[in-house]
């Protein structure tokens, strides 16, 4: 005797496994996860800023929160890693597992547009597009090809850096030449 198999369709979006609807555990543990702010950049979220990779809430409550570093090495990472934890716990979920996702890494093009507006109001300058990488070498550039970075005061793209290197590794100070405003700007990784 041979069975023939239906082919099942895919449940709807944003259903949850078994066709169910998401599950409120499921959405308050995302909501907090996505509530967790930036130890660096305390005006944008780990999910404005776009380290907080995914949130699921096991069978037996137990909720998953993986992040990626902004590069490796970063120094926030135990801060973001405690700070979800506590967020989750105050959620009301007991058993909380934060799993470091290195693949794929991040980018700055992960920030939200709603993160680039908060950089923005905050008086950082947003980045731009992230470089593009290829697999294989990577290209020698021998002089510098950077784009020009508006000053978030007042607009202007009469901008210098004055330091390759701000108060985090991530950022770079600058100063506008027509405001005469010093200024962080987010550097493209």
């Amino acid at each position: 005797m041979v069975t023939r198999l239906r082919p099942v369709p895919p449940p709807p979006a944003g259903a949850a496994p078994g066709g169910a609807a998401p599950d409120e555990a499921a959405v308050r543990a995302r909501r907090a996860a996505e509530s967790v702010p930036d130890p660096e950049l305390p005006q944008l979220t780990l999910a404005d800023l776009g380290v907080l990779r995914g949130v699921e809430v096991a069978p037996d409550g137990t909720v998953t929160a993986s992040l990626t570093p902004t590069y490796s090495g970063c120094p926030a990472m135990a801060e973001m890693r405690a700070d979800l934890a506590a967020r989750l716990h105050a959620a009301g979920f007991a058993e909380v597992r934060i799993r470091t996702v290195l693949d794929p890494p991040w980018s700055t093009d992960l920030i939200t547009p709603d993160g680039r507006r908060k950089l923005a109001e905050a008086g950082i300058a947003p980045p731009g597009p992230a470089p593009r990488r290829t697999s294989g070498p990577v290209p020698l550039e021998l002089s510098p090809v950077r784009r020009a970075v508006p000053c978030p005061r007042c607009g202007s793209a009469d901008t210098e850096e004055t330091s390759r290197f701000s108060a985090t590794a991530c950022k770079a100070l600058r100063r506008c030449r027509a405001c005469r405003e010093p200024f962080e700007h987010v550097k493209e990784i």
